[in-house]
């Protein structure tokens, strides 16, 4: 049965570990030069957090630092992540594209959304040419709300989605899944945590399962 299959993009089809530590190394080098921040990279905290929307991050990250600091941190931190993108320093999951070849194939819809911004997601499917497989890219600035479930309702809406999956690694996909009534297939990769997967139907050591489940 042909199937909408809406995939995470961060920890879900590329490895965002990659160039996460040196992009936000980046950033707060900028921040330290301007005499604003005195302590090490907190890319723990980070690593912990991520999957939330950007502005949730640097809320976590500085919360004594002013909006206009946040927004000169986002604009640093992105910038330094497509720069590592299209540098080739980035990379898609093992067998990411397999799968995408094998479901586009098979005649199913596929689409990322994701709490990334639109000009991060846009450089890695360029990079990567995903667009051959995907029906559409969208991002959390998609919707005023920054909620994943209402970005995934979006999606649902404008391309009249009845039955699918949500394919993520973390709690903010599966509860996506969950508000639109589709099952969430959790990827048990490197920012995934497992009382989170816990609460998907589905959990997957690695991306080519899917085509069993889908």
């Amino acid at each position: 049965m042909k199937q909408a299959i809406i995939f995470d993009m961060d920890g879900t089809l590329f490895q965002t570990h990659r160039i996460l530590g040196p992009a936000l190394e980046v950033a707060f080098t900028k921040l330290r030069q301007a005499g604003k921040w005195h302590d090490a990279t907190p890319l723990d905290t980070y690593e912990t957090i991520m999957g939330v929307p950007l502005p949730q991050v640097w809320a976590t990250l500085l919360p004594a630092h002013p909006e206009t600091d946040r927004k000169q941190m986002d604009d640093w931190f992105q910038q330094a992540l497509i720069e590592r993108i299209h540098a080739g320093q980035g990379a898609l999951y093992p067998e990411a594209v397999t799968v995408l070849q094998t479901l586009h194939a098979a005649g199913h819809d596929l689409y990322v959304a994701s709490n990334g911004l639109s000009a991060y997601l846009a450089a890695i499917v360029e990079q990567f040419a995903l667009d051959r497989y995907l029906t559409g890219v969208y991002s959390i600035e998609d919707v005023d709300s920054l909620n994943k479930a209402e970005l995934v309702r979006m999606i649902r809406t404008k391309h009249g989605l009845r039955e699918g999956y949500v394919v993520g690694d973390r709690q903010s996909d599966f509860t996506a899944a969950k508000e639109n009534g589709w099952p969430a297939i959790g990827c048990r990769f490197d920012f995934a945590q497992e009382a989170e997967l816990a609460t998907a139907e589905h959990v997957v050591d690695d991306l080519l399962t899917i085509t069993q489940i889908v």
